[in-house]
């Protein structure tokens, strides 16, 4: 599992968060290598865990550096390659909304969906104590997010809280952890009609094994 340093070694499995960080590098345009972990066997054996002790995907590791964790991968990479022009400078004053979606994504998106997917959403009169309020708090405010797309979180400007955000609101249209909703929908078509996001899934697709 070695690799040069300026080479963007990615450890992944197709049916994991890894297709999130698969189409950030799509959109980045840089080469990377892809290493597949299976689940339970590779992906928990010595010489990943000494990568990343949780075990999981996706993981990076470029310029000597591992970064775990898809949303602050995309991070990452958006500012080690600004060339790709996918995160707002840090004078930018767009960098705060990119932010505050990336980070709102990862933190009440993911958690919420996980919560109401698992049976463990909590009673309305304990919301106040939750980051994500309640799930349809949590919602109507994704959803307010994805309307005002024009057509990108911010403006005309793709950035990687697009793929980000973008993931969880085509995940939540497929698995229906979301509820149909006209902004979504309209959202997630134009993210669909994305050549990287294309590209990636294609790639992702043809790593699945046959299940004829």
């Amino acid at each position: 599992m070695g690799s040069t340093a300026e080479e963007i070694v990615f450890y992944t499995n197709p049916m994991s968060r890894g297709r999130i960080v698969r189409w950030m590098l799509e959109e980045l345009g840089q080469p990377y290598r892809t290493e597949v972990l299976e689940f339970g066997k590779s992906m928990k054996a010595p010489e990943f865990l000494a990568i990343n002790p949780m075990g999981k995907v996706p993981t990076i590791v470029h310029r000597g550096v591992v970064v775990t964790e898809a949303a602050a991968i995309c991070a990452y990479l958006a500012d080690a390659f600004p060339v790709a022009g996918l995160a707002p400078a840090l004078d930018d004053p767009l960098r705060g909304s990119y932010l505050r979606w990336l980070f709102f994504a990862a933190g009440p998106v993911e958690a919420a969906i996980s919560a109401k997917a698992f049976g463990a959403l909590p009673p309305p009169e304990k919301a106040g104590s939750l980051g994500y309020g309640s799930f349809e708090q949590m919602t109507d405010t994704l959803e307010q997010a994805a309307a005002g797309a024009s057509p990108w979180l911010l403006g005309e400007r793709f950035s990687a809280a697009d793929v980000y955000v973008g993931s969880q609101v085509l995940w939540g249209q497929m698995f229906k952890t979301l509820p149909e909703r006209d902004a979504f929908s309209c959202y997630g078509e134009q993210l669909r009609a994305r050549p990287a996001w294309q590209r990636a899934a294609a790639l992702d697709d043809a790593l699945i094994p046959s299940r004829a």
